[in-house]
């Protein structure tokens, strides 16, 4: 792999840490490890929350969506983050995660959650399109393993802290979420020293060509708010189905850790794959395998709960790095916006589709909101047909 020492980026960029792109590259991978999960351990803790604030089940993709519909910031954030330069906008998406995190245990209201949700969804927004498009930046070639490793930071974070989410309630209350805060808040000196700061966009630059862009980026958009929905769906779904069923809220937490640590597997894999069987193949294949796996996890019990949440997760993320590339090819003097598209409108748009799955199981039971995401599924596969393709720079 070729790196480079962001070439063209100000001369501000070149710090400590900066001397060594590869040092870089880890550095903002521990930070997005730290603010997604900041950021999104909410649903290892879900039950808990519920039952503390007294409220019903159907409210849980209420919840999820208030947490996540913030993302939908993500392009406009990355509108700025390409006009302003520098990292300033991943400094602070990272410290309002972190003290959002912090703040999740001590609400006494619905009104309050919502609002501190909210507070680290509109956090998470501001960290991720500078943060994306300093990690393109950081690589001459093999962008795409460059993305994966970063994106495996943030993979590993949403996996593992629900878990740990679930040991802090289930050692100390609600009030010991208090003590996820203080990781982030920890690294904030990480992310100054090894996020590139990006040159801005020079007021001169040709604006974006909407005729031309907006119709594949619209179709990738769809492909990645339809993946968000089978994920968000499965996140949500599966810690509250093990406990229906009696288990214990870390075990259940530790489904969603199945679900996202064992798919760095997908993600790592997924730019190798691309580069032999190309980035459409990839992405309609990871659908048709994603389909059967979702509907399944409503009806199977046991091991093979287990073992088909971990081939759901690779399916799923096998697809994450290339189409953020994509996005970034389509607009290769915003990428931060066209990563923001990719990723976070989506996610919103994927979130507030979650909203209806609540009701969905409170009076069909987990299996329907699965089949839901199933039918999601085999609409992504479909739609990928017309999305943009990614052409290799290895």
């Amino acid at each position: 792999m070729t790196w480079r020492a962001s070439a063209t980026a100000a001369p501000s960029s070149v710090v400590t840490a900066g001397s060594d792109p590869r040092v870089r590259l880890g550095g903002l991978s521990w930070a997005h490890f730290v603010n997604d999960g900041a950021a999104n351990f909410l649903p290892g803790v879900l039950p808990a929350i519920l039952v503390g604030l007294h409220l019903p089940i159907a409210l849980a993709g209420t919840l999820m969506a208030a947490l996540l519909v913030g993302q939908g910031l993500q392009p406009f954030v990355g509108l700025i983050g390409d006009r302003i330069g520098g990292r300033s906008l991943v400094l602070f998406g990272l410290l309002g995660s972190s003290l959002g995190a912090g703040l999740v245990g001590w609400v006494a209201s619905p009104a309050a959650l919502i609002a501190v949700l909210a507070l680290i969804g509109v956090s998470n927004a501001m960290f991720h399109p500078q943060a994306l498009a300093g990690v393109r930046q950081l690589a001459d070639t093999r962008q795409g393993l460059a993305m994966s490793i970063f994106l495996v930071g943030g993979e590993i974070g949403r996996g593992v802290w629900p878990v740990l989410a679930g040991l802090c309630v289930s050692l100390g209350g609600l009030a010991w979420l208090g003590l996820l805060a203080v990781p982030g808040l920890l690294s904030l000196a990480v992310v100054w020293s090894c996020a590139p700061a990006l040159t801005p966009r020079s007021p001169q630059a040709e604006p974006i060509a909407w005729r031309i862009h907006i119709g594949p980026l619209a179709r990738l958009v769809g492909y990645c708010a339809l993946r968000a929905f089978v994920i968000f769906c499965s996140v949500t779904l599966l810690p509250l189905m093990w406990s229906a069923d009696g288990g214990s809220l870390t075990a259940g937490a530790s489904l969603i850790t199945v679900l996202l640590v064992v798919g760095v597997f997908g993600n790592l894999s997924g730019g190798w794959l691309a580069d032999r069987l190309g980035s459409r193949a990839l992405l309609i294949g990871s659908m048709l395998i994603v389909a059967p796996c979702a509907a399944g996890l409503g009806w199977v019990d046991g091991i093979g709960l287990w073992v088909l949440t971990a081939v759901l997760g690779i399916a799923l993320f096998a697809t994450l790095p290339l189409t953020i590339l994509i996005a970034q090819d389509v607009l290769p003097e915003n990428r931060s916006f066209g990563s923001g598209l990719a990723l976070g409108l989506a996610n919103a748009l994927g979130a507030v589709a979650v909203i209806g799955v609540g009701p969905l199981v409170d009076s069909a039971g987990a299996a329907a909101g699965f089949m839901l995401a199933a039918a999601a599924a085999l609409a992504a596969a479909v739609l990928a047909i017309w999305v943009p393709q990614h052409a290799s720079n290895e």
